[in-house]
């Protein structure tokens, strides 16, 4: 029942899981925007008569999380500090007939490419003249930057498809006209995002374009770093390192997900690649671009791997010595193919193969960054936390990579814009920095 007045087409949208989500979250709000409602993002304040809950279902955690938090949200309508529940996303996308039954105080469901029909319920118009618009939830000065949706790869762990459908490559005029409109924005930073950002172009222009449109991307003025994530390995268009090593705004940074080292768990995954291949391609990137970061992230406890598999994997991660790393505890999903293999790694053998991963990585990152000690590096500045600036060099991406803790002291450092710093201090995922004056020595604490 309703106990107060509630804001009328005010809209609180709430977004959980990948950027892909937090993109999909900044195209809604614009439309809402532009539809005259007044939107915002996480807000604490429980006045909005609209609810909007984009979910992510991707693996166990994040399915638990989600629902959790429709769960909550539908509490709070019956308290009446809401007026309508809607849900979208992934989680909306693959489980929406069971989700209709199960919490019926949501008042719609919506798929992953339903925005017009959710529109079209909140008495809303798709507006076209709004494509490519985005209200950001992101410090205007970098912005995520979503080039294709879906994915034609037949991983044998991975629901993606299932929610997000088959590959489908923005084309790339529109592409820089939305790179353009993010730069009058004031975004300087571009982080291209997408299930495979390799796979660009195959449908639209029937071969791989994701070298021409970085060099595209690259040409709009403003745009001062290109960051790229989710590169698949197999078939890696190897050009795009030719551009990097063109291009000084195309960050010296790739994120390429390999999952395993292992060639008998690769092929199961179907992965399209083997231990060997997998070696000689991070050798030929790392040998064409010598100051590269690269990140990955891996799987342990994929059903029937051994503990001789696994130790092949930890001692790979050992020799590969990757700057950025996470892991993934294994997540038996519905309707993939690797269902129908037995998920026998128990979860507790699965969280403790996923710390011994981890442990050996924070040794890997405590000597990188030591070794960067009394370096000089350009770092953009994301933030203020009391009396220190936060930022990033090119080789870290937000919410997931390290950061450069600037000490305030006596000097002022704009949020979004680059400033010199010398290294003078490490911790294990961070660095502390000192800006560096005009004559090039470090400001005083």
């Amino acid at each position: 029942m309703r106990t107060k007045t509630l804001k009328k087409n005010k809209v609180n949208v709430n977004t959980l899981g990948c950027a892909k989500n937090i993109f999909d979250s900044e195209v809604l709000m614009a439309q809402l925007k532009g539809n005259a409602f007044e939107v915002e993002h996480e807000s604490g304040e429980k006045d909005a008569e609209i609810g909007i809950i984009n979910t992510c279902g991707f693996i166990d955690n994040a399915k638990e999380q989600s629902i959790n938090t429709i769960l909550a949200w539908a509490r709070e309508k019956q308290k009446g500090n809401v007026g309508k529940l809607m849900v979208t996303g992934c989680l909306s996308e693959r489980y929406r007939p069971e989700l209709e039954k199960d919490i019926p105080e949501v008042d719609a469901f919506f798929g992953t490419r339903e925005l017009p029909r959710l529109l079209k319920t909140l008495k809303a118009d798709y507006r076209q003249e709004l494509v490519g618009e985005r209200l950001l939830t992101t410090p205007h000065h970098y912005a995520y930057f979503k080039i294709s949706e879906g994915c034609d790869r037949p991983c044998s762990f991975c629901a993606i498809p299932l929610m997000r459908g088959g590959h489908v490559s923005t084309p790339m005029e529109a592409l820089v006209e939305h790179a353009r409109k993010r730069v009058a924005g004031g975004t300087r930073e571009l982080i291209l995002i997408a299930q495979d950002l390799t796979y660009y172009g195959l449908d639209l222009y029937k071969q791989r374009m994701l070298p021409e449109l970085l060099r595209r991307l690259s040409d709009v003025e403003g745009v001062d770093w290109i960051r790229l994530q989710y590169a698949f390995p197999s078939g890696f268009p190897l050009e795009v390192l030719d551009v990097m090593n063109e291009r000084s705004n195309i960050c010296r940074y790739l994120d390429m997900p390999l999952q395993h080292a292992n060639t008998r768990i690769l092929t199961s995954m179907r992965r399209g690649i083997t231990r060997e291949k997998t070696d000689a391609l991070l050798e030929t990137i790392r040998s064409r671009v010598p100051d590269i970061a690269l990140r990955t992230t891996l799987i342990c406890g994929y059903p029937g791997e051994t503990a001789a598999e696994f130790d092949e994997m930890l001692q790979w991660v050992r020799m590969q010595r990757f700057q950025r790393l996470g892991v993934f505890q294994y997540s038996h999903e519905e309707n993939t193919h690797a269902y129908g293999l037995t998920d026998d790694v128990s979860p507790r053998e699965k969280k403790k193969r996923a710390e011994m991963i981890m442990e050996v990585q924070s040794e890997i990152s405590m000597e990188h960054n030591r070794s960067l000690v009394g370096c000089e590096t350009r770092v953009l500045v994301d933030r203020k936390e009391g009396n220190a600036y936060i930022g990033r060099t090119q080789w870290d991406s937000p919410e997931v990579d390290n950061e450069v803790v600037i000490p305030a002291g006596d000097h002022y450092l704009r949020i979004g814009d680059f400033v010199n710093v010398q290294i003078t201090e490490a911790d294990t995922y961070d660095l502390i920095a000192l800006p560096l004056e005009a004559d090039g020595s470090p400001a005083a604490r």
